[in-house]
């Protein structure tokens, strides 16, 4: 591990410490450079926008070769720590999980998430601690954020969501796990009640109707995440451009919001 990386790893793990880290998710070198530059502290990749921009449908489909050439085109150009979305682990086997997380390790990435989606918790523990071992082999300190997609999915019946995540947050915490994200909850209380629950610094997903950040900062939470949000937003915006130029060859629009050449050009300089 170099020591620029053992550096990132621990700063990454402080900022769980202190206040409420807030990761604006990027798909590929360039709009990790761009955010980067408005004075993000941490990198976060979104699985849906490094799929969508290869190609793929986000669900453990994008190829492990090619997060991992992500991972390494954004590590080049940019100082701040990196975690990886990184599923399901685009395996069921964990010794598999092991081996691709190795070479997002090598990428560059100081953290990943890594989730259960549909899976038994037991087998997303099983990943966790594979993973874990595969960090110390390679004398790395990842930050593992385990994520449980009790909300999303409808993993448990309302009333009774709060009481699972955190059953599986004790799980994933036995078996290594650093941080808990529970993508999908909205309700203070709730939040509130994830957050004083387990002993694990607790990241949420930005939705409609989430509390305030200084709401969330009160409630406990030390991370919340833009998810697929930004990724979701410049796609709808190229493809409205990309409508109205070939509809009228409107192009007024396309300087619209737009960073002019000169600063943007700039920003690629390699590092």
């Amino acid at each position: 591990m170099t020591s620029h990386a053992s550096k990132n790893a621990q700063v990454f793990r402080q900022l769980h410490a202190e206040g409420l880290l807030l990761l604006a998710n990027a798909w590929d070198a360039g709009t990790a450079r761009v955010i980067e530059s408005q004075g993000a502290k941490a990198l976060a990749t979104t699985s849906a926008g490094v799929a969508w921009a290869h190609g793929y449908m986000d669900g453990d489909a994008l190829p492990v070769k090619l997060l991992v050439a992500t991972v390494a085109a954004i590590t080049r150009v940019t100082k701040v720590p990196l975690t990886v979305d990184v599923e399901g682990g685009y395996s069921s086997d964990p010794a598999a999980v092991g081996e691709a997380i190795a070479a997002v390790i090598d990428a560059g990435a100081v953290g990943i998430n890594l989730e259960d989606g549909g899976g038994a918790p037991e087998l997303l523990s099983a990943k966790i601690e594979a993973v874990k071992r595969t960090a110390a082999r390679l004398g790395v300190d990842l930050f593992v954020n385990a994520r449980t997609d009790v909300y999303l999915r409808g993993l448990a019946p309302k009333g009774r969501q709060v009481e699972e995540a955190l059953a599986r947050a004790e799980r994933y915490r036995a078996a290594g796990a650093d941080g808990l994200f529970v993508p999908g909850v909205t309700d203070a209380a709730e939040i509130r009640a994830l957050a004083s629950g387990t002993k694990l610094p607790l990241n949420v997903m930005a939705r409609p109707g989430l509390p305030t950040v200084a709401e969330l900062q009160a409630l406990g939470v030390r991370r919340l995440s833009a998810g697929s949000g930004i990724a979701q937003a410049v796609f709808g915006r190229t493809a409205s451009l990309a409508a109205a130029f070939l509809r009228d060859g409107a192009t007024a629009p396309l300087g619209e919001g737009a960073l002019p050449y000169p600063e943007l050009n700039a920003l690629m300089t390699g590092r």
